[in-house]
Formats: structure tokens, C-alpha cells, sequence
């Protein structure tokens, strides 16, 4: 039923499927160069826009995360889809079903107290790794929103952690 209804959001958004068959640039290369430069010119037009441009990907929304770097201590902001949960915003390091998690998940666990951006608002939250029971409640959720999650999951053999940004 899962694959099923992947299969039907694919259809439904046809960039969808490239999304889910590309697999991530390998850190260092000159695609990861390239997709870090387009990070940034998204995170610059979703600023300028408040989101109206740059603020979705394949129809779902896009926040704008604030990390800082744990070993340079350089400040970072990563665009992400997200899931809204009542006052909680819930996100996901895939990385596209890398085998090791993303930079800002690793930055986050660190120093979870952060800021996300969406549209032009600015919220103040505290990233926490969501508990088993709660990524279980939240995860068909989040692949119901964007189906390529639940290629990545199978992709990659660790279990891709969801994170649940509480406002402080």
C-alpha cells in the first residue's frame, strides 16, 4: 500500500520521480560543489521572496534551518522541506539516502538551539531527535507529504532520523 501510493504522488508530480532516483553528490565532488552553490542561491531568493520563490520543493514547503558548524563553528543555513505539527516543525536528514546522516543533523545534535525561517517569519526552536514511538506516528506523515522519504529509507541502510524543532 506504501509503494502504491509513492508510486501514485509520482505520477501526480512527475519531478518527484527524478528526485527519488537521483541518489546525493558525494561530499568534496564537484556535484556536491555545484548543489551546495544552489542551496545558497535558493536560501537568497527564499529571503528576497519570503518564501513565495525558492519556498517549495515539488510542492512541498521549504524552511529555511540555521545550524552552526561543530567543528568550524561556521554559520550555516540549510533550505529543508518540513512538516508543521502543531507548534512543532518536524524535519528529516536523508540527505537523499546517503549512507551518513547530513552536516546540519551532526551540528544540530550539538548545539540543538537554533532558528528556522518560513516565509518571512523567524522562530527561535530547539531541534530534538524524535522517539521511536513518535517517528513511527510521524514518518507515513512526512512520506505522504514527500514520497521520495521513503526511497531514501531504503536506499541507505541506517535509519534516517527525524527531528522535531520545538519552539523555545
Amino acid at each position: 500500500m506504501k509503494a502504491l501510493r509513492a508510486a501514485a504522488a509520482v505520477v501526480r508530480k512527475p519531478s518527484l520521480l527524478i528526485t527519488t532516483l537521483v541518489r546525493p553528490p558525494e561530499p568534496g565532488s564537484l556535484a556536491h560543489k555545484a548543489f551546495t552553490k544552489g542551496a545558497r542561491a535558493n536560501v537568497w531568493i527564499y529571503r528576497r521572496t519570503g518564501g513565495k520563490v525558492g519556498g517549495k520543493l515539488d510542492g512541498t514547503p521549504l524552511l529555511l534551518l540555521h545550524h552552526v558548524g561543530r567543528k568550524s563553528g561556521v554559520a550555516r543555513v540549510m533550505p529543508l522541506v518540513y512538516l508543521p505539527d502543531g507548534d512543532n516543525v518536524v524535519v528529516v536528514a536523508s540527505m537523499g539516502g546517503a549512507p551518513k546522516s547530513p552536516a546540519w543533523f551532526h551540528n544540530l545534535t550539538s548545539t540543538p538551539d537554533t532558528l528556522v525561517e518560513i516565509g518571512r517569519e523567524r522562530r527561535s526552536v530547539r531541534a530534538r531527535i524524535a522517539e521511536p514511538d513518535e517517528k513511527a506516528a510521524l514518518w507515513p506523515r512526512l512520506v505522504e507529504q514527500y514520497p521520495p522519504f521513503a526511497a531514501y529509507q531504503q536506499r541507505t541502510e541506517r535509519d534516517i532520523p527525524v527531528l522535531v524543532l520545538e519552539p523555545r
